[in-house]
């Protein structure tokens, strides 16, 4: 059996990876830490298999506070559990990062595309990065993972701002794009195998299948029982608004990874339809 402590209660993908486990009992045996108070300097993580360490902060509003709370939690903090973990005998480390570590808005990431954070939820990332892969060994085996945006039922972030969007619109732009997503069944599945496999290295899972922006919210709209116009006016507006509107091209520009940067068998498969559809009515 397996042994997996996962760093960060009442994360979304921390207890969507716990209870996704739960589907094989006799295999996993998962724990979760709080790491807020800071009592889990004082826990033990000897015995454990792997660590998966999610706890962090994103989507703060930058500020002079908000930047020092960035490197606090998500660089710090991700170092000094690597170091408890590798001390303690843990075998794997998996660190859930971010695609933000690249600081692009649009294009494609292939494996040449250096990071260059352009935020300081990106720099926090990519520093932590840059900790624990020192801490990287034979006996202590570090994972990093970048995922593209994750969506799922009562997911946060970037996807529930879209979906709250799509709730108060009968009509979007239309627009010619593609995006990498995730799924955060796939998302887990992907966690698992990096446990199964006692996997290092630095990893960029997504949904074998690219978003398109605008069919997106037709799908949510449909998840959501309600109809929705797709505008080529306003897509042509939004289009000549990228130019000079940064937030207009995050939304509606392409962003992907590209699908020579991971083999084909690491692109996970599903509908992304149905995918959305679970999303929004679990």
């Amino acid at each position: 059996m397996k042994r997996i402590l996962i760093t960060g209660a009442d994360s979304y993908i921390g207890t969507s990876f716990e209870n996704y486990l739960k589907q094989w009992p006799d295999i996993y045996k998962v724990d979760t830490i709080d790491m807020i108070d800071g009592t889990w300097k004082e826990k033990s993580f000897a015995g454990y298999d792997s660590i998966v360490h999610v706890a962090g902060i994103a989507h703060q509003k930058e500020s002079r506070k908000s930047k020092d709370l960035y490197f606090k939690i998500n660089r710090d903090l991700t170092i000094a559990t690597a170091q408890k973990a590798k001390h303690d005998g843990v075998k794997q480390f998996v660190f859930l990062s971010s695609m933000s570590v690249y600081g692009l808005t649009k294009g494609a990431i292939t494996r040449e595309t250096f990071p260059n954070p352009t935020s300081s939820y990106g720099r926090s990332k990519l520093e932590a990065e840059e900790g624990i892969l020192k801490l990287n060994s034979n006996n202590f085996r570090v994972a990093i993972v970048r995922p593209p945006m994750v969506y799922g039922y009562k997911c946060k972030g970037n996807f529930q701002s879209f979906v709250k969007i799509v709730k108060k619109t009968y009509i979007f732009p239309y627009v010619k794009n593609k995006r990498s997503v995730i799924y955060i069944e796939n998302l887990c599945s992907f966690i698992k195998e990096l446990i199964d496999n006692e996997s290092s290295g630095i990893w960029m899972p997504q949904d074998r299948q690219y978003i398109n922006t605008s069919h997106m919210a037709l799908q949510i709209a449909s998840a959501l029982n309600k109809k929705l116009y797709l505008s080529h006016v306003l897509g042509l507006i939004v289009k000549v608004g990228m130019i000079f509107v940064p937030v207009l091209e995050k939304a509606f520009g392409s962003l992907y990874y590209d699908e020579d940067i991971l083999p084909s068998e690491n692109l996970l498969s599903g509908q992304v339809e149905s995918a959305i559809i679970k999303s929004i009515r679990g």
